[in-house]
């Protein structure tokens, strides 16, 4: 009966960190080049997640549509356990924006933005030394965003968008209880989110050379109720881990962030940007999982995680070759918000050194393409994973290429 309780209290830990590493920054393929950065500057129609005010700050109606391909990889190494490495995975979130100008020097600017801010995963060999802990884990969510922007003056505008949240959660572990044969159980999860949300901003423009943005996205609380748990366990112990359905609450976090945009004197073709965001991790501070049958080994269960808020540092430049060509660049720093003693194999978490590039052409008058490239690296991360009993070290490293169109109606 002892090693049924282990097994729930492992799965429930597992579930819970998941969250943290998996905020993406990819809302732009031209924001993504310059290190993430772009709360200052309305480049184009995806201002509508970078901030909403600039959206009235448009000159014409817009439609943007950009793909990005996620490649991450993390090894694992104990000195008593061996090493081993996650198995490669793509994920590929997307965006696709649609506004501008409700007429030509209009103050009223509507849109609407579908995008994907939050979704990840891992994937380890079946029987690698967590497989207690997890075997797999992937989160898909989707934003749904109206908005309106209105320009009060040359000076300044302001915009609000309303969102409506979407998403999958998958999950998988063993279970160290085995059948006739000595194979071991296992615990797969699946189900459905959803919630509600809103991103305001206010967008400033000093003059043609110093513009200031400030937004605010609010925590969007994923509501998930009806997901399925299913045990594949020995004939005789399905009495106590019996196939079941379960629901939580999910906090997706607040993110407050102030950005400039400088053009130096004497140079009309260099932009640069800093932008700092300000995440509320802090909604991480425990979870709640609710099982709607409950037996002498699977109980609700309250685990702990004390994440922390962050500051994230991004800076990135924009130089304007020719009216035909621009090329990117942009760095940023994005400290990991999971305390020692919660690094868990589901999220092995670090600090983000993050590097970009990118591009942008434009072969005719009113089509836009661009590309960029990021790359992720986090230093090497000793841990021990207090809840589970599990400790070792992590690397994990992630590129990223996009690629994205808009055009001018």
């Amino acid at each position: 009966m002892k090693k049924h309780l282990l097994a729930a209290s492992m799965f429930l830990a597992s579930f819970t960190s998941f969250g943290a590493g998996y905020q993406l920054n990819l809302q732009g393929i031209r924001q993504l080049a310059m290190g993430g950065s772009g709360t200052a500057m309305p480049w184009d129609v995806s201002t509508i997640f970078y901030n909403p005010g600039g959206l009235s700050r448009l000159k014409e109606i817009q439609a943007y549509a950009s793909v990005m391909a996620i490649k991450p990889a993390t090894a694992y190494g104990n000195y008593y356990l061996g090493s081993t490495r996650s198995i490669d995975q793509t994920f590929v979130p997307f965006n696709v924006y649609v506004g501008g100008p409700v007429r030509e020097g209009s103050r009223v600017g509507l849109g609407l933005g579908i995008y994907t801010p939050f979704g990840s995963g891992i994937k380890w060999d079946d029987n690698w030394t967590g497989k207690y802990i997890v075997q797999s884990i992937e989160l898909k969510s989707v934003f749904f965003q109206p908005t309106v922007s209105y320009r009060f003056s040359d000076f300044l505008s302001g915009g609000i968008g309303l969102i409506y949240a979407t998403g999958t959660f998958d999950f998988k572990q063993a279970l160290p209880v085995q059948n006739a044969i000595g194979e071991d159980g296992s615990l797969t999860l699946h189900g459905n989110a959803n919630g509600v949300g809103f991103n305001a901003g206010l967008h400033m423009k000093f003059s043609n050379r110093f513009q200031v943005g400030l937004t605010y996205r609010s925590q969007v609380n994923m509501n998930l109720n009806g997901g399925s748990a299913n045990f594949d366990v020995a004939n005789t112990l399905k009495g106590s881990f019996p196939n079941t359905r379960f629901e939580t609450l999910l906090p997706l976090p607040q993110v407050a962030s102030i950005g400039f945009a400088i053009k130096p004197l004497n140079n009309e073709k260099l932009t640069l940007q800093l932008d700092l965001n300000y995440t509320g991790w802090n909604s991480y501070d425990s979870l709640r999982i609710n099982f709607a049958t409950h037996t002498s080994s699977l109980q609700d269960n309250h685990a702990p995680r004390h994440y922390r808020n962050t500051l994230t540092t991004r800076i990135g430049g924009h130089y304007k070759i020719s009216k035909i060509v621009s090329v990117m660049a942009g760095a940023a720093y994005d400290p990991t918000p999971v305390t020692n003693g919660y690094v868990s194999p589901d999220l092995p978490d670090a600090d983000h050194i993050v590097l970009t590039c990118g591009a942008s052409v434009r072969p005719i008058k009113r089509l836009t393409i661009m590309a960029a490239c990021e790359f992720v690296n986090t230093p090497k991360r000793s841990f021990n994973y207090d809840f589970a009993n599990f400790s070792g070290t992590f690397l994990t490293q992630a590129v990223t290429p996009g690629i994205g169109i808009y055009y001018n109606f």
